[in-house]
């Protein structure tokens, strides 16, 4: 954690803008290494009629690699390290009130379909942000999941992500 003044000389908690720079880099780095340990038992050589399945995307994933580990060094070590505060930590209490429903909503939709979790979203932020009446946000929350149910099921034949409730009316 660094510290920063605002124009009031109060010092300010919160992490840097070289200290974010330096875990989206780590983070960036095992997504890399991850790529190319996959390629490479897919075969990221050279086969005698061409390219083996693996070998672009595994000099995709060095690069990848690379260029993380080079930007973690940089923004820790380097001349331009900035050590002004990235966020604050009252700002970001509203980010997470939107990243963590969303996280939660993606793994809702792998376990109970893309049309419940779509509601119940839609419902939680109506009501919990927006602060609408159950009325309106029932109608508001149900009715975008039935529409968009009946738009790619029926009328484009598009089949997404289906739990339960899907399966008990017969989809």
């Amino acid at each position: 954690m660094e510290r920063d003044k605002n124009p009031d000389n109060i010092p300010v908690k919160g992490l840097s803008i070289g200290t974010v720079g330096a875990i989206a880099a780590a983070v960036l780095f095992v997504v890399g290494a991850v790529m190319m340990v996959h390629n490479y038992q897919l075969g990221a050589g050279w086969v005698i009629d061409g390219p083996d399945a693996g070998y672009f995307p595994f000099r995709i994933g060095l690069i990848i690699s690379t260029s993380a580990a080079v930007i973690f060094f940089q923004s820790l070590f380097g001349k331009e390290r900035n050590p002004a505060i990235f966020v604050r930590n009252e700002q970001l209490k509203p980010v997470l009130m939107v990243l963590i429903p969303t996280a939660v909503y993606v793994l809702a939709i792998q376990l109970i379909g893309i049309y419940v979790s779509s509601a119940i979203f839609i419902a939680a932020f109506m009501r919990i942000m927006g602060k609408h009446g159950w009325l309106k946000t029932a109608s508001v929350s149900v009715g975008i999941s039935v529409i968009f149910f009946w738009l790619f099921e029926a009328q484009f034949l598009v089949p997404l992500p289906k739990g339960p409730l899907e399966t008990w009316f017969g989809y």
